[in-house]
């Protein structure tokens, strides 16, 4: 089974995309190209990456999720991740990839309530 990007859907002005099945390193850098132009393209204010269907994260994945929250923020969104599976948390946290910057929750419905906290406090970042 190959992985991809579901569909980007606009939640007011969060996106939605929902990654899915086994992501090779090819898909996961065109995943992170075309998600960084939806941001740039709609001038969203936050989104949510679900990654709950994401059978296996290596740590390529994994840093190249983190650059692609990185991109968004410097794009004036804020990020969360959510969906994160325990298995998928165990081996990050055994494989030591660095997730620190990662702003989590357990389903979209709390990610978009962590979004708007976000905006509310209006964290800045330093890049």
């Amino acid at each position: 089974m190959t992985g991809e990007a579901g569909p980007v859907m606009q939640i007011g002005d969060t996106l939605l995309v929902s990654l899915q099945g086994d992501l090779d390193d090819i898909t996961v850098v065109r995943i992170e190209e075309h998600l960084t132009r939806e941001v740039a393209r709609t001038g969203a204010g936050g989104m949510l990456i679900d990654v709950s269907g994401l059978s296996v994260v290596d740590t390529f994945i994994a840093r190249v999720l983190a650059r692609m929250v990185a991109m968004v923020r410097l794009l004036g969104a804020e990020v969360a991740v959510v969906g994160i599976q325990p298995a998928v948390a165990i081996t990050l946290v055994e494989l030591g990839v660095p997730m620190g910057d990662l702003d989590t929750a357990l389903n979209a419905e709390k990610g978009l309530a962590l979004l708007a906290r976000l905006r509310r406090d209006g964290r800045r970042r330093a890049y």
